[in-house]
């Protein structure tokens, strides 16, 4: 005899509704993270204009169908694209992304929230240009820093307590689910079609992360999460028509999320929903390397330094240690060949050997010419890394939020260095007053890679001005990053 199976339709999942109450109605009062945002959406569009100098990245822009021109379409920034807004979020996003240089959140899930614009900014600036062109005002870029903070809180609060990397799966499933939540939202779903999305996403199909470790880690790395914020703007646009969701996505036996790819295990919270993550989320702002590996880059650049001040040599050295963290150990403690780029920026002993090279890295440092350098392997062959369990309890501690690491350098001779320690990267909430006029500069760098000077000064302008960028049309604000 079968087994009797309900077919009685449950209300949807308590996560659906806590993801669709606070993006419906959560209002956002912290100046603080309306501040970050301001800093964030400046920082990840820089990021993506200085992407556009990677024919890798820019082979995988523009329309489908070559030629296509959507009217009162999204803009891309850096180019002269204007696109549907699934396509727009794209290319946006694949932009941000490219380079491994925008924000990031390190919890038991790691991420990268402002993956999150591709899909805001371009649906944002189609939304206001169809209103212009019906007679209608346009969405203020408030609407937008909005939705980011928005989209960082619910990426970054799922990733707390919930490792999406333990069972296989890749982080930008929470960029899909964030983005689905805000887009449907601000194109004007109802209550129940915002669940519906929100049901959708996570009934989607979800990346594994093999193409972020050996021996498969390869560009992929640098569009999934463009692809994830654009399949958000698909999935609301559907969910805006009506179409039905799945309110036990999650829950239900044997065909839900939590029993098909997550081991069974319900999602845990730490925090309800606010504007924690905005507030404080990590920027990079020195180096273009996996966050992992930030603090150590810093210590590689003193060693670089001190080195210099001895008059030792590189190749003086017989071994590094690096004592770290146990969540980097897991993701970029790589030994053996690296085959590209996508390869190297996910090394830690390659992101330590360039600086102690050369005193700089660079997103040019991760190309095929510099790595061919026989010195950078010779020397990442020297380097071990090594759990400090006191880094890994400080890494989880949501007081302290830390990304440590320690080298030690041992001579040839004999000698040693004093150890070089780095417990919080520059990009890190506790060094934000020091941060951000270094992110600031970074942006002026980037925009003067695309833009004449006359452009820059109106960006930077309108960019620096908070009450002037948040009350700016979202269109007159993309239309000053076209060429």
């Amino acid at each position: 005899m079968s087994a009797h199976v309900s077919n009685v339709r449950s209300k949807p999942d308590e996560v659906l509704v806590k993801i669709a109450d606070y993006a419906t109605g959560y209002a956002i009062r912290s100046k603080d993270a309306y501040g970050t945002a301001r800093y964030c959406l400046m920082d990840t569009l820089g990021c993506g204009l200085e992407a556009l100098e990677y024919p890798a990245c820019t082979k995988l822009l523009g329309p489908v169908v070559k030629g296509t021109v959507v009217p009162n379409g999204a803009k891309v920034p850096g180019t002269q694209f204007q696109l549907d807004p699934v396509t727009a979020a794209f290319n946006i996003g694949a932009m941000i992304r490219w380079l491994d240089f925008n924000d990031t959140w390190l919890a038991a899930e790691w991420g990268h929230p402002s993956d999150n614009l591709g899909g805001i900014l371009a649906t944002a600036d189609w939304l206001s240009r169809a209103a212009v062109a019906e007679g209608k005002k346009p969405l203020v870029m408030r609407a937008v820093l909005t939705a980011m903070i928005k989209a960082h809180e619910i990426q970054g609060v799922l990733a707390l307590e919930n490792s999406f990397n333990r069972v296989g799966l890749d982080h930008v499933a929470l960029v899909k689910v964030a983005s689905t939540a805000v887009i449907a939202n601000m194109i004007g779903c109802s209550y129940d079609e915002v669940v519906n999305a929100v049901s959708q996403a996570w009934l989607d199909g979800q990346s594994l992360r093999t193409y972020r470790h050996a021996p498969n880690t390869g560009s992929r790395k640098s569009w999934a999460a463009g692809d994830a914020t654009s399949r958000a703007v698909r999935l609301a646009m559907i969910s805006k028509t009506g179409e039905m969701g799945y309110p036990s996505v999650l829950t239900a036996p044997a065909w839900g999320f939590y029993d098909v790819l997550f081991k069974g295990k319900p999602f845990r919270f730490q925090r309800p929903f606010g504007s924690y993550v905005m507030e404080n989320v990590l920027f990079k702002i020195s180096f273009p390397a996996e966050f992992h590996s930030q603090t150590a880059v810093e210590c590689a650049m003193d060693i670089h330094a001190e080195l210099n001040k001895r008059g030792k040599s590189p190749e003086d050295i017989s071994k590094i240690t690096i004592r770290t963290h146990e969540a980097c150990i897991r993701i970029i403690d790589k030994k053996g060949p690296l085959d590209n780029p996508a390869d190297r920026d996910h090394c830690i002993q390659y992101m330590v050997a360039v600086p102690i090279l050369l005193g700089r890295l660079t997103a040019g440092d991760y190309e095929d010419g510099v790595a061919a350098d026989p010195r950078i392997d010779a020397l990442r062959a020297r380097i071990v890394c090594v759990e400090d369990k006191g880094f890994t309890r400080d890494y989880h501690d949501p007081d302290k939020r830390s990304i440590a690491n320690a080298l030690k350098v041992e001579f040839k001779d004999g000698t040693k260095l004093g150890e070089f320690v780095c417990e919080y990267p520059i990009g890190h909430k506790r060094r934000r007053k020091e941060g951000m006029p270094f992110l600031v500069a970074k942006f002026k760098t980037n925009l003067a890679r695309r833009f004449p000077a006359k452009q820059q000064k109106a960006i930077l302008q309108a960019c620096t001005d908070p009450a002037t960028l948040e009350a700016m049309p979202v269109n007159e604000f993309v239309d000053l990053f076209v060429i």
